[in-house]
């Protein structure tokens, strides 16, 4: 088995806060897209799991980290471009963790993104994985 190296979002981790993460998620969310906001809130959720390793876990927290850091590598404040280093994290995140996240988990994340997005926008989350030219 080929062993690949991992981004360091560990360095991140001293930037992940809950109410941090409120506050930046609550900030970016429609301008970041409800792909983008559910994939934080599925791993947000996922830290509360007892079924996710404590490596993942700390993978997950790396990334939160680097999601609410004002350190990014293109910054947030670029259109268009500026969320899709965090994205990117995100969903290379989400690709490891993925088989650990339960139905329990996804349908929080959708309850909670319907509070804050229309029917058709929360429909995007449905295609998290996809390869998308706009976020």
């Amino acid at each position: 088995m080929k062993n690949v190296d991992l981004p360091d979002f560990m360095k991140y981790k001293d930037k992940f806060t809950n109410n941090g993460f409120v506050e930046k998620i609550s900030h970016v969310a429609k301008r970041a897209g409800a792909k983008f906001v559910y994939g934080a809130l599925v791993l947000y959720y996922t830290l509360e799991s007892d079924k996710v390793s404590v490596k993942d876990k700390a993978i997950i927290v790396g990334a939160l980290g680097y999601l609410i850091s004002p350190l990014d590598v293109i910054p947030d404040a670029i259109p268009i471009a500026g969320l899709s280093d965090d994205l990117a994290v995100l969903i290379y995140v989400l690709d490891k963790v993925w088989g650990s996240v339960s139905d329990e988990i996804k349908e929080k994340a959708y309850a909670k993104l319907s509070k804050w997005f229309d029917e058709d926008e929360v429909a995007e989350a449905n295609h998290l994985f996809d390869k998308s030219d706009d976020k």
